[in-house]
């Protein structure tokens, strides 16, 4: 028996470390989503409140800027704001795939919300962060895990959690498997164009190995021509923002419709059509 489903990927700049105007984007690009007839729509890991580019500077001298503000701008499981997010689900008939920062105490977690188009939610958290993002998140301690849903069986992965084989044993009976990338941006000499190459061939090489469909929403970093110098030598740029490149692949790899234009907001549609056999895939067509 035949699923069809119109699924939609996130390509957005977040509302960096304002979780109320996060929300407020988050709800309307889910209404979007369901006005386009979607009923599937996947954002970025950590979209609320963005993801905490600053690790990748010198710790000194931004790390205590922006810690407590970090976590004064995540958001927990069960407050008001997802109940705002899992409302408008509900009213728009979609059923959303959430990366977001949860904070729990004093600790703050990688979290994915799936929240069903009833506004039914079920939270996870991403096991292992990488060193570097443990400088602000707690390990999860829950494996990755296949959620059995109304549209098939849909697993998830944050970016890096994609060149570790062993986080995605669980996931070998996906149907549809989410990538839900933080966004590319580049380190000292590093070209924009390399670093989205190298992270959206990740994708590609998931979908053909486990013969799966893959949606890959991603966020901008955080906008064009964004770019941090060195203040001890202002001619030497640390880190630099560019275009994100959202993608809907078929289990060969290859883009099920073009992709939208590096650096430009909006979400990428695509229809699709699995199959419930074991391999799940036998027939899809892509859509703009």
């Amino acid at each position: 028996m035949a699923i069809r489903i119109r699924a939609a990927a996130v390509q957005a700049e977040p509302a960096w470390l304002h979780l109320p105007a996060g929300v407020a984007q988050t709800i309307a690009l889910i209404e979007d989503a369901g006005a386009g007839g979607a009923q599937l729509v996947a954002f970025p890991e950590v979209f609320l409140p963005g993801y905490p580019w600053w690790l990748w500077l010198n710790s000194v001298d931004w790390g205590s800027e922006f810690q407590a503000r970090y976590l004064a701008n995540a958001m927990t499981a069960d407050g008001p704001e997802m109940t705002a997010i899992a409302d408008a689900a509900r009213w728009a008939g979609v059923r959303v795939v959430l990366g977001f920062a949860e904070r729990a105490g004093e600790e703050v977690y990688m979290a994915t919300a799936m929240v069903s188009p009833e506004g039914q939610v079920k939270v996870s958290r991403k096991q292992w962060p990488t060193p570097l993002e443990r400088e602000v998140f707690a390990d999860g301690m829950v494996p990755s895990e296949v959620h059995h849903t109304e549209l098939g069986r849909v697993g998830v992965l944050g970016g890096a959690d994609h060149l570790c084989p062993d986080r995605r044993v669980d996931l070998w009976r996906e149907q549809v498997h989410v990538a839900a990338f933080s966004g590319f941006t580049v380190y000292h000499e590093v070209s924009d164009e390399i670093t989205v190459a190298v992270n959206s061939s990740v994708a590609e090489q998931y979908a053909r190995e486990g013969g799966v469909v893959v949606i890959a929403p991603t966020a901008l970093v955080p906008m064009t021509g964004w770019a941090v110098v060195d203040a001890r030598s202002p001619e030497h740029v640390l880190l630099s923002g560019g275009g994100g490149v959202a993608r809907i692949l078929g289990p060969d790899g290859r883009d099920l419709v073009r992709p939208l234009p590096p650096g430009r907001s909006g979400l990428l549609f695509a229809d699709l059509v699995l199959d419930e056999s074991v391999n799940p895939w036998t027939d899809m067509r892509a859509a703009g």
